[in-house]
């Protein structure tokens, strides 16, 4: 599967696209310039750093910034901001900044990339609070990034086992376990999302936040999930290796885990490649809403909701980066699942 799905150049592109992804967040710590907390309300809205590689003299230098100072125009009744040009600040690799604990086990104060002292480097530019929006991209990814694949430790196993024991056993046991799995299936899960995020406790901090919404995302979706597998194992159960397992005395369960569930593994990897781009959504959906992930922790979904304002669209774009590289993380897991989809489609093969 791994040889035919790295010969699928738009696959590749988009398995390229997530490992840089989940390899920024990882070591979000050393890569970005500021740490998570970091704050500074003097400096709201800040244009993104322009770095030069030539200086004045219209010679090659090593790269460098300047700081920017803030000023209120009156023919646009606004404040702006502009270079000062008074004092270069050299970009500095490795140079030292706050500290942190790398991959949190080492402490080190060392960043990839950071500006000489009394330099400020924001690539992205800052928001509202004056926080440094390349640093909260990175730290922020690691929630909206993470989320799909937590809710699925709790969703499949539910799904596989359910699903497995209604179709293995048939009868009343199926009919009342898969009317069960049709009413959860019937309820709207946006808006219980909303609804369920909506009362949680404001006290509560992020991580135990994340936690519930994991748990919730989990326990609206294993339905749809349980049913396709449901549908599998009654075509499954019939064939002569079942039997077999079963003249021999083996148990329910065992034949299940043991026997019927790695016949559908196929799907299971399709299922979960196509499953996770759902959950992004739903988390940064949740967020954007003021529901999900709280200030002052970042995610995509509640660094994007800063740029539903108008003014914030068209004077500070860089505001709408978290929306693209949400799009980008969402169509890479969709290109990838359907490649795997048609790998391992049977009927593909055949053709």
């Amino acid at each position: 599967m791994m040889k035919q799905l790295f010969k699928n150049k738009l696959a590749v592109v988009a398995l390229s696209i997530l490992t840089f992804l989940y390899l920024i967040v990882i070591f979000a710590d050393f890569i970005a310039p500021y740490s998570k907390n970091y704050s500074d309300r003097e400096r709201a809205y800040v244009p993104p750093s322009q770095v030069y590689t030539i200086n004045e003299y219209g010679k090659i230098s090593r790269p460098y910034t300047y700081n920017y100072i803030r000023e209120y125009d009156p023919e646009l009744m606004q404040t702006v901001y502009k270079q000062d040009r008074s004092h270069k600040y050299r970009i500095k690799l490795f140079g030292r900044g706050e500290k942190y604990k790398f991959l949190g086990l080492i402490p080190t104060s060392r960043h990839l990339i950071t500006a000489e002292d009394g330099g400020c480097l924001y690539l992205l530019g800052t928001d509202i609070n004056g926080r440094d929006v390349f640093s909260r991209l990175l730290f922020g990814g690691r929630i909206s990034l993470t989320i799909g694949f937590l809710a699925l430790l709790v969703l499949f196993p539910i799904g596989l086992i359910y699903g497995g024991l209604s179709g293995y056993f048939g009868g009343v046991v199926d009919t009342v376990m898969m009317r069960f799995a049709e009413a959860v299936m019937a309820i709207p899960s946006f808006y219980l999302l909303i609804i369920l995020a909506a009362i949680l406790p404001p006290n509560m901090t992020s991580t135990q936040r994340l936690a519930l919404i994991v748990v919730i995302l989990a326990l609206i979706g294993w339905a749809g999930f349980a049913r396709v597998v449901r549908g599998m194992v009654l075509s499954i159960k019939t064939q002569e290796f079942v039997l077999a397992a079963k003249t021999i005395g083996a148990k329910p369960f065992r034949i299940i885990v043991k026997h019927i569930l790695p016949q559908i593994s196929s799907y299971i990897i399709v299922a979960i490649t196509l499953s996770v781009p759902s959950y992004i959504l739903s988390e940064s959906g949740l967020s954007f809403l003021g529901l999900g992930i709280q200030q002052p922790d970042a995610s995509w979904g509640n660094m994007l909701k800063e740029a539903q304002e108008f003014t914030n669209i068209l004077y500070r774009p860089w505001l709408l980066t978290p929306g693209v590289l949400i799009f980008i993380a969402v169509v890479s897991f969709n290109i990838i699942g359907d490649t795997i989809r048609d790998i391992l489609d049977p009927k593909k093969k055949d053709t």
